[in-house]
């Protein structure tokens, strides 16, 4: 039962810490692709107010990748910005893996846990030359609290695991298209609506 407790509480801080940290509001900002092209038009955009969007969100640090090397044409800056992509998912995608390992490990320790119980029941019994049904009833029961626990903590594991390897999807697409919408504009060679941003 121990390693399973220590398994729930693992699970409980990994999918609290991933739900504050993956909010949309934080990783993808509304209004920061029109702010950034606000700076651009009135030729606010310094070395300071790069590190400012660096430090900003995970979007204005691929963001900030893209334009400190968009003097270097389109291609240049795509592949800053993939760089910068690349780096903002691995830190997205932080303890899914853990997460999705105590889904898969849980149950198994339960069930470990329920056979390590049934051998010492019989062991027991084999010793003693005795087995009446009640205790025996008795015996297989508690053996079996320990499977119970590892599903119980591998089910919400694995459903938080889905969800939030769902969320960090539609945030990386989210995203991308903002980075698209960045090297059209900076580069110039057609308008891109920036509707959200400009409000």
């Amino acid at each position: 039962m121990l390693p399973i407790i220590l398994c729930s509480i693992a699970a409980a801080g990994i999918i609290a810490e991933r739900l504050w940290t993956l909010r949309p509001s934080r990783v993808t900002p509304p209004h920061l692709l029109g702010q950034v092209w606000k700076w651009i038009k009135e030729k606010k955009l310094s070395n300071q107010k790069l590190k400012e969007l660096r430090a900003s969100s995970p979007l204005g640090e691929v963001l900030a990748a893209g334009l400190a090397n968009s003097k270097h044409g389109r291609e240049v800056m795509k592949e800053c910005i993939e760089e910068a992509a690349t780096r903002v998912v691995h830190d997205l995608e932080r303890y899914l893996n853990a997460l999705g390992t105590i889904a898969a490990m849980a149950p198994l320790l339960g069930l470990l846990g329920t056979v390590l119980g049934m051998i010492e029941i019989f062991s027991s019994f084999m010793g003693s030359g005795m087995a009446n049904a009640p205790q025996l009833a008795g015996g297989i029961s508690k053996a079996l609290i320990t499977t119970a626990a590892g599903l119980f903590v591998a089910i919400p594991a694995l459903f938080f695991h889905r969800y939030l390897q769902r969320r960090v999807d539609e945030l990386v697409v989210g995203m991308e298209q903002e980075a698209i919408k960045l090297v059209e504009v900076v580069q110039g060679d057609r308008e891109v609506d920036l509707g959200e941003g400009r409000a």
